[in-house]
């Protein structure tokens, strides 16, 4: 990172804000009720990024599924706890997360890898895929393109980011033993009331955002 800031301290900053403005993403609700109804009741998922709790954990948790959120910021994990306190959340990186291969009946995510290096990006796609159980799925989201190092100010924060592109997204998720089952984009548009001091151009620029649904064969 060349000057931005790292992820955490970000996260740290922006807090509920973050919600307020990535809360409702329309891929990122239809990606949870597609995952919801394949899950059945105590399934065991892990939300990689978990932000607030809100609208992930949550949805996960009213669909009776047994919750474990991490990220790396120690506010967002505070607002979590008490937003979802159903759920289990902790402060964790994904780079080091211990997690056992095929711990999980489900791993979500969404938008967690971009403030990270393209190498890292690789990596935590290989690890998130290996704690998916056989016949268990894993469903992401993230704003695709080949991406290194790129600094940019968002919601008024200076921070380096990264990307792959959709073609090697689906290349990793599959050498890790993935089944790619859908993927599309789609555009989302920031509410300019949000734009703070990023700027008005940050209102009214769209993002793509990549989803993709993979399970892991049984």
């Amino acid at each position: 990172m060349s000057g931005g800031k790292s992820a955490a301290e970000v996260f740290d900053e922006l807090g509920a804000r973050y919600e307020e403005v990535f809360g409702r993403v329309p891929g990122q609700l239809a990606a949870l009720d597609w995952l919801t109804a394949r899950l059945a009741p105590g399934a065991r998922v892990l939300d990689v990024g978990s932000g607030t709790g809100r609208p992930t954990a949550e949805a996960l948790a009213r669909a009776g599924c047994a919750v474990t959120g991490i990220d790396v910021s120690a506010h967002m994990v505070d607002l979590a706890r008490s937003r979802v306190p159903q759920a289990r959340f902790e402060q964790a990186d994904v780079r080091t997360y211990a997690a056992e291969a095929g711990g999980f009946d489900a791993v979500c995510s969404f938008f967690p890898l971009l403030v990270m290096d393209q190498r890292e990006v690789a990596a935590a796609l290989g690890r998130m895929a290996s704690w998916v159980a056989p016949g268990g799925y894993f469903v992401m989201a993230t704003v695709p393109g080949d991406i290194s190092g790129l600094d940019i100010v968002w919601m008024g924060h200076e921070v380096s980011v990264s990307s792959l592109s959709t073609a090697e997204h689906l290349r990793l998720l599959g050498a890790a033993g993935l089944e790619v089952l859908e993927h599309h984009t789609a555009l989302f548009r920031p509410g300019a009331e949000h734009a703070g001091a990023a700027g008005a151009a940050a209102a009214v620029e769209p993002e793509e955002h990549l989803f993709c649904y993979a399970r892991r064969p049984a």
